[in-house]
């Protein structure tokens, strides 16, 4: 398990900070960070699709190699909602274990999927990995029965994660078991809608977790 760097106060206060439609904007994709206002016409990539500030208008200066390897590694970080200690430390454990070329960014992806906050977004319990996060730091989340409030937990195969009895009925969970009756999980996750559960069937697919990022790039500046 890869540990936090910051306290949940300290990264209540940090995501109060950030302005997370400026941080689509500066990467140039979307990458969902406010839950269901990205897929509204509300998402500020769809009224505003250039890069904040006065200059964000002008015709964007090419980007040197570093720039790029940058750029990509900025989007991943934040496509997870992870800051750069906590996201450095996954990259170089893969890179510390001499992957291949063509493993590594399987395995990096499926160590920031087991995640436990990525997990509860996945299986639909919350609109955002930063929402999803929130739920966990309340201790509103079980795993295997037990409370774990951990958002970095790595789930394993046959893991069941649950939202605790007693707080299904909380507002953050409202209209919940409805949003989940149209909700299509990952493939390698199991959701049991009555029951606010899910299991971990088996190891996170490349594939389903599409982020739109070059991951050799994120790679390539590590590195270096």
């Amino acid at each position: 398990m890869v540990a936090e760097d910051v306290n949940q106060e300290d990264y209540n206060f940090l995501a109060m900070k950030t302005d997370k439609c400026k941080i689509c904007r500066r990467a140039g994709d979307k990458l969902f960070l406010k839950g269901d206002r990205c897929n509204s016409v509300k998402c500020s990539m769809i009224r505003k699709p250039y890069a904040p500030g006065q200059k964000g208008k002008r015709r964007p200066k090419p980007l040197s190699e570093y720039g790029k390897q940058l750029k990509e590694k900025q989007k991943l970080k934040n496509w997870y909602n992870l800051r750069e200690t906590q996201f450095s430390n996954y990259v170089k454990s893969v890179l510390e274990k001499k992957s291949g070329a063509e493993d590594a960014p399987v395995k990096l992806i499926q160590l920031l999927e087991k995640r436990l906050d990525n997990v509860i977004f996945r299986l639909g319990f919350a609109a955002s990995r930063n929402k999803a996060r929130q739920i966990v730091s309340h201790r509103h989340i079980l795993v295997n029965g037990r409370i774990v409030n951990i958002s970095s937990f790595s789930v394993k195969k046959d893991d069941k994660i649950q939202i605790r009895p007693s707080s299904v009925n909380k507002p953050i969970f409202k209209d919940l078991a409805a949003s989940l009756k149209k909700y299509v999980t990952p493939s390698w996750l199991l959701l049991k809608i009555d029951q606010f559960e899910g299991t971990v069937k088996s190891e996170p697919v490349l594939e389903e977790a599409a982020p739109p990022i070059e991951l050799s790039s994120v790679f390539e500046f590590y590195s270096k």
